[in-house]
């Protein structure tokens, strides 16, 4: 299956007529996020780099053109003006890591119109699924209050590509390891892992189980205890653990239940065995706000495991994201649709330490020593320059989070922070919806009701 192909069918509808017309001008579209989804005070942006090597190989091949034309009914002549077609424009956006807020553009294309509108697609698939992932994912890092996250999320995301953009994002946002073997060695973190309880269950008991992995990884071991009954695992893990010697860098998961209560025992009953290194790790359905719950509540819990809720962003799913024309063949454009208004023009975002974010036009200078956030990432095609690492995103976006107000870090009920628009972008959006407006007015229309103009709107 072609990356080319794997598109919306109206994509190449538009971008057809688009060559027959000869509209082949410059075209701007912005990538925004409408509104933050409920329970969230900011988003972390991710998907860039993934999208930039995408659009690197960009070219629609014969066998694209076939596929196009067996989707429409046509035969492939009438496809012709798409052959050969390759992404040749202008990318500027928000580096990933970097926080975003609600309208603010996390990329903009700028490249012949046909070309942008067919990558639409493809933008979108990449930038909102991860960007919905890292923001959550950002919140469980903020909920554990320092301690280590690790990424369970592989064996229920939506497909082994989504567990890796889960596992790839939630380093990027501080996670310390991942269960993704494969990703782990592709990003160069952690692989983490202990058992399941299928593999104490296949044992006469919990010591034959705890013995058997133990000699079978002379390393440090992670016992699972809570198969059967969960202080008595807790207690031959113990035993095991003392007898065969090992102590620091091992570690007992608790899988189910009040995880802060067994935890507080667990713990009990380790330090009690003399075993005040050994390390609690929990799993089992976390996400931010059981995170959140533990470490207020005071558990003793020193490294969470969280997956499935976190690799879906099961309470914020999908982002109400955009993909807008903002200026055509150098005329800014704008949607007037109620509550789904765009601002036309080409942005720059300036961020002020402490002050809400500008949503300005493209060419304006910056107010005082404010940071511009859209970058010139890729130009005639091709990167700007070397791929962007994650560990640097990570960086970033320890940095930005920090510079919230602690009304958007809060993990329950955050208080959204919001951007400002310019001076020149709100008069720029006020002129052109002028414009359009009195463009659409019936009597310019050339049409009337039964009573007049007025009965038709």
């Amino acid at each position: 299956m072609s990356d080319v192909t794997t598109t919306d069918l109206y994509e190449v509808t538009m971008a057809l007529t688009y060559l027959r017309e000869g509209m082949r001008a410059p075209a701007t579209f912005s990538l925004f996020v409408r509104d933050l989804p409920p329970g969230r005070g900011f988003l972390v942006a991710a998907g860039l780099e993934p999208a930039l090597d995408l659009l690197a190989g960009y070219r629609v091949t014969d066998e694209d053109v076939q596929d196009f034309a067996a989707a429409l009914h046509r035969p492939p002549e009438d496809l012709e003006p798409l052959r050969g077609l390759t992404f040749d424009g202008e990318v500027r956006a928000v580096p990933e890591g970097h926080v975003v807020l609600a309208g603010e553009p996390l990329l903009e294309v700028t490249a012949p119109l046909p070309q942008a509108q067919l990558v639409e697609t493809c933008l979108l698939n990449q930038l909102c699924h991860q960007t919905a992932v890292a923001s959550k994912a950002a919140r469980c890092v903020l909920a554990a209050a320092g301690h280590p996250v690790v990424d369970f999320a592989l064996r229920r995301s939506h497909g082994p590509w989504a567990g890796w953009q889960a596992a790839r994002v939630g380093a990027l946002v501080g996670f310390a390891a991942t269960s993704n073997v494969a990703a782990a060695g592709l990003l160069g973190i952690p692989a983490s892992g202990t058992m399941a309880h299928s593999y104490v269950e296949a044992f006469p008991g919990e010591e034959e189980a705890f013995r058997a992995f133990a000699r079978a990884h002379p390393g440090p071991v992670t016992f699972l205890v809570d198969t059967y009954d969960t202080e008595r695992g807790v207690l031959t893990a113990a035993r095991v653990l003392r007898e065969i010697g090992r102590g620091p860098g091992c570690a007992i998961r608790l899988d189910s239940g009040d995880l802060g209560e067994l935890a507080r025992r667990a713990r009990a009953l380790l330090d009690g065995a003399g075993l005040p290194d050994v390390r609690i790790v929990a799993s089992g359905g976390l996400d931010e706000y059981a995170v959140s719950g533990l470490v207020r509540g005071g558990a003793p819990i020193d490294v969470y495991a969280v997956g499935t809720k976190v690799g879906v962003a099961a309470d914020a799913p999908a982002l109400d994201a955009a993909y807008k024309l903002v200026e055509y063949d150098g005329r800014p454009v704008m949607k007037l649709s109620s509550a789904k208004m765009t601002t036309p023009g080409r942005k720059q975002v300036f961020r002020r330490p402490g002050r809400p974010d500008v949503i300005a036009l493209r060419g304006e200078d910056p107010p005082g020593s404010a940071q511009r956030l859209l970058r010139t990432v890729m130009r005639d095609g091709r990167r700007t320059g070397p791929h962007d690492r994650w560990e640097y995103a990570r960086a970033r976006c320890a940095h930005d989070i920090a510079a919230l107000p602690a009304g958007a870090r809060r993990i329950d009920r955050p208080e959204p922070w919001l951007p400002v628009l310019s001076q020149a972008l709100d008069e720029l959006t006020s002129r052109v919806r002028g414009e359009l407006e009195w463009q659409f007015r019936p009597e310019h229309l050339g049409v009337t009701g039964p009573g007049g103009p007025d009965d038709l709107f």
